[in-house]
């Protein structure tokens, strides 16, 4: 490809593609680095010797199904998904809290799958932002915190924005919020969540109680990596002894982040290393990080079906109160004491999250939960494993 076929964003997408999606020569030459490695695998620890790769995000994970990942790579090497899903993992509580919002008259802005999002409970007859509005609640999706910002500014109604994500969008609030570009009548309700915590926090549950084979590598997700940089993930590598690759989400991005692990594996090597290096770097943008620290602070969070995970999610600063949806409506922040189990019964979302099962090990899968009716929060965004597998799997094992 020409230099000048890199000067417009089609030009560079489609060189992204050419490399990451469409190699297919470069996509065999690290298949066959993959299966060399895993037959030094079998030969250093038994041939019955098997390990597990996590993928922290959604999207490696769809990637891994959609592209038929699995179906490549040695029997010996199990690919899991990780906790990587945002709208799997928010709480029931605040879910029912923005109904009860929406119902009282206040506008809901949030995002197409958090408005799909069930509750554990019904408020007023309504499991879902969705069953609120179709009650007559004022619930609004947007695409984007900005169209939150614009339809707000337009009408004098008592707005609340739904903020649920990773560290990726924190970064565009916190600038919004110091920049005072945010309206008087709007406040967020953050339900941002922090990665490596969460990381951390499965691999110590999958250490306590083992499965087998014990996960020998993780595949760090690039975007979040931007913001925080590589080194977010040093704790994880040292702590567990394993590699953590940072990694792009193209096919291409994911088998060469299985080959890295392989051969630290072999190597008995452990530390965290970039795949994704045409976007992030060690340190990440330290002016996105600067900005989060200045509105947010680290919290104890609650995920849901797992419980509170050590500083894993950002609650706004009380210098920012203005802009807190949790002061302005005297909403009481969900505390360890006052958390109970949020998934449906039978339900094995959590399980999925945490590595410890598959989709497919789950009763409800594609019988009472499906993409169309989704039962367990699993199965409602696409960042989810349920709905992934639901929609390009059974070529997944």
């Amino acid at each position: 490809m020409k230099a000048e076929d890199l000067d417009s964003s089609w030009g560079y997408i489609n060189y992204i593609e050419k490399i990451f999606r469409r190699d297919r020569d470069l996509a065999r030459r690290i298949i066959d680095m993959i299966r060399s490695l895993s037959d030094r695998i079998r030969k250093d620890y038994g041939e019955d010797h098997r390990i597990k790769i996590m993928n922290f995000c959604g999207t490696h994970e769809w990637s891994i199904v959609r592209y038929g990942l699995r179906s490549l790579v040695p029997g010996n090497i199990e690919l899991v998904a990780g906790p990587g899903c945002p709208v799997c993992v928010t709480p029931s509580y605040y879910i029912e809290k923005a109904i009860e919002l929406s119902l009282q008259g206040t506008r809901v802005y949030t995002y197409g799958d958090v408005f799909r999002l069930r509750t554990l409970r019904p408020v007023e007859k309504s499991y879902s932002l969705e069953e609120a509005k179709a009650l007559g609640a004022d619930v609004r999706v947007v695409s984007s915190f900005t169209d939150a910002i614009i339809d707000a500014s337009r009408q004098r109604r008592d707005s609340v924005f739904l903020a649920v994500g990773f560290e990726t969008i924190a970064p565009g609030y916190s600038r919004l919020m110091i920049s005072e570009k945010i309206p008087e009548n709007l406040s967020i309700l953050s339900l941002v969540k922090l990665t490596p915590p969460a990381m951390f926090y499965s691999l110590e549950i999958l250490q306590e109680k083992p499965t087998e084979p014990p996960i020998a590598g993780v595949i760090a997700p690039g975007h979040v990596s931007t913001i925080v940089g590589a080194k977010a993930w040093t704790p994880v590598a040292e702590n567990f002894e394993i590699p953590v690759v940072v990694a792009g989400f193209e096919p291409i991005d994911v088998l060469a982040a299985i080959a890295e692990i392989l051969r630290r594996y072999v190597r008995r090597e452990y530390g965290v290393y970039i795949e994704y290096e045409r976007a992030l770097s060690w340190h990440g943008d330290l002016g996105a990080q600067s900005a989060i620290y200045k509105t947010f602070k680290a919290s104890d969070d609650a995920w849901r079906g797992i419980g509170f995970i050590p500083y894993s999610g950002l609650r706004i600063r009380r210098e920012y109160k203005m802009y807190d949806a949790l002061e302005r409506h005297s909403i009481e922040d969900l505390k360890p004491e006052k958390w109970s189990y949020d998934l449906p019964k039978a339900c094995r979302c959590a399980e999925v999250v945490l590595g410890k099962a598959k989709p497919i090990d789950c009763p409800l899968f594609m019988r009472a939960c499906t993409p169309e009716k989704p039962y367990g929060p699993c199965m409602v965004s696409m960042e989810g494993a349920c709905a992934i597998w639901a929609r390009y799997s059974f070529q997944s094992r």
